[in-house]
């Protein structure tokens, strides 16, 4: 696998590529990659004849008081685990590659009404620095197919809207949320759980289900919210939000609409913040 960090290099590479008649898989990322992240990579592969993965720590999409300067940067590792995984190339960039006139002035783009509601309202700015990012990759690499998972379930949403509003020449797929034997979604952020918290956190998932059951049996979906949120702040959570919402667009379901609808949960468990859903479809 071949790991670069210039744009100008990796635009040679793509060249090369599309002369041969190649088509491209793109996997964008954080780093600190786990069997999630590898799944995606695996699909990309299966699906394209060259698979392209980036790992940048995007400081735009961190709020103040965010994790940051803590995220953890592991790019060694990540190299040997995308290797495995059959990835050809790794993009590493830094942010002066990714942002030349300087992360804070940069051209920003905003997605409306998707990204209000949910994290939006308790990350403001997050999906603009995300949108911005991945736009930016996506004129890069230029891929013909671009693989995120369904754990950041508003992000698919708002890259979806994104590349149907710009026109951008890319098929967004989703795949599903890798889960723990016990039901937790594979998360980076999962390393930060202490053994008690750990033991907790698969609550998440079971408080989803339970949801999704509820809804089936003809339960108010207001009266279900508020009981998943009461169910995580009895086991310890301080949950930002529990809601039930359409899948196609996030808005809020009618009384009695029980099709087409997903789950969302986001919560701080200890001192992390885990987020995970469920498609009730």
């Amino acid at each position: 696998m071949q790991t670069l960090q210039d744009a100008a290099g990796l635009r040679a590479t793509i060249r090369g590529w599309r002369a041969q008649g190649h088509t491209i898989g793109f996997v964008p990322t954080l780093g600190n990659l786990h069997a999630g992240h590898h799944s995606l990579v695996k699909l990309a592969r299966a699906r394209t004849d060259r698979v392209v993965a980036s790992v940048f720590v995007n400081p735009t999409q961190f709020g103040p008081g965010e994790d940051f300067e803590r995220y953890p940067r592991t790019l060694a590792q990540d190299q040997v685990g995308l290797a495995e995984a059959e990835c050809d190339l790794l993009f590493a960039p830094d942010v002066a590659t990714i942002y030349p006139f300087g992360a804070d002035r940069s051209v920003s783009l905003h997605v409306p009404e998707l990204t209000e509601t949910l994290e939006g309202a308790h990350r403001p700015g997050h999906f603009d620095g995300v949108a911005t990012v991945v736009c930016k990759l996506f004129n890069l690499v230029q891929p013909d197919i671009a693989i995120f998972g369904q754990k950041d379930f508003q992000q698919l949403k708002v890259i979806e809207r994104l590349v149907r509003d710009l026109s951008l020449p890319v098929k967004v797929m989703s795949a599903p949320t890798l889960r723990a034997e016990d039901g937790l979604a594979l998360s980076s952020r999962n390393q930060y759980l202490s053994p008690n918290d750990r033991a907790t956190a698969p609550l998440i998932y079971e408080t989803l289900q339970q949801m999704r059951d509820l809804i089936a049996k003809g339960h108010a979906r207001k009266v279900v919210e508020q009981a998943a949120a009461s169910k995580l702040e009895r086991a310890g959570f301080v949950p930002d939000y529990a809601a039930i919402r359409r899948a196609e667009d996030l808005a809020e379901p009618a009384d009695g609409e029980h099709e087409g609808l997903v789950a969302l949960i986001a919560a701080r468990l200890g001192t992390t913040r885990l987020i995970d859903n469920l498609l009730f479809d």
